[in-house]
């Protein structure tokens, strides 16, 4: 589980996040969405601690950060041991091949043996669709490849959550469709997963939750079947509609 308290952090006069406490849960897949400019990449950036807010506090399982404090290296390094983040740019290294790509983390982090890692890999690798591009380099790859091998390089590190920012928005409708089939096989396997996107077809199928921000500022935290289908607010009303239409 991951918990924020009272969560500030701003670029000079811009408040990107105004106060939010959140808890995500494990096991559940939860959605953020919400205009651009409302802070949903920069909360997940939070999670991981890529973004330092000015204040509030960061429990994730035995860990915890005050943000008012100065946090040490071990801390950091400690709290990105506990999640994986998917960027929407695939950031592969274009000089491996995709096994060496998802091996590198097992061994220069978790410190697995190769034969170990390879193992892991290989079988990550066959569960998004890539079982026989094990030598090819990224530039081989479509942008839909080169994102499942991304995916399976942050399952290899095996942590208790998945960050996803945006991880279709660089791709065209077929390589996105590639990419989402991969995320509801996860979803539906229970992985502990939080995805910022503006695909609200995928987030109607996969997410157990929904978070609306906007202006720094929850808006909606709840059910996915109460966000599309129960919800009275006007304002995420608007929202879909402009997505969907």
């Amino acid at each position: 589980m991951i918990e924020i308290k009272n969560i500030k952090k701003s670029y000079g006069d811009f408040h990107a996040l105004k106060d939010i406490s959140l808890t995500f849960r494990t096991g559940e897949t939860t959605v953020i969405v919400g205009p651009s400019g409302s802070g949903k990449s920069t909360l997940l950036r939070t999670l991981n601690l890529l973004e330092v807010p000015e204040s509030g506090i960061l429990k994730n399982g035995n860990l915890e950060v005050d943000f008012s404090s100065k946090i040490s290296k071990e801390t950091m390094m400690a709290i990105r041991k506990e999640t994986a983040m998917v960027f929407q740019s695939f950031n592969l290294f274009p000089h491996l091949s995709v096994l060496e790509n998802v091996i590198e983390g097992p061994l220069t982090v978790l410190k697995l043996s190769k034969t170990e890692a390879t193992a892991r890999a290989k079988n990550l690798l066959t569960k998004v669709g890539l079982a026989d591009k094990l030598d090819h380099y990224p530039d081989q790859l479509s942008g839909g490849q080169q994102q499942r091998v991304a995916i399976a390089r942050a399952l290899a590190m095996e942590p208790d959550f998945v960050l996803f920012d945006e991880p279709t928005s660089a791709l065209d409708p077929e390589l996105e469709a590639e990419v989402l089939r991969v995320l509801k096989e996860l979803a539906s396997e229970k992985l502990s997963m939080i995805i910022v996107t503006h695909n609200l077809d995928f987030a109607r199928e996969a997410a157990d939750r929904m978070l609306f921000l906007e202006d720094g500022k929850v808006g909606f935290d709840g059910p996915t079947k109460d966000f599309f289908e129960s919800t009275t607010d006007p304002r995420i009303a608007r929202f879909i509609n402009s997505i969907t239409i």
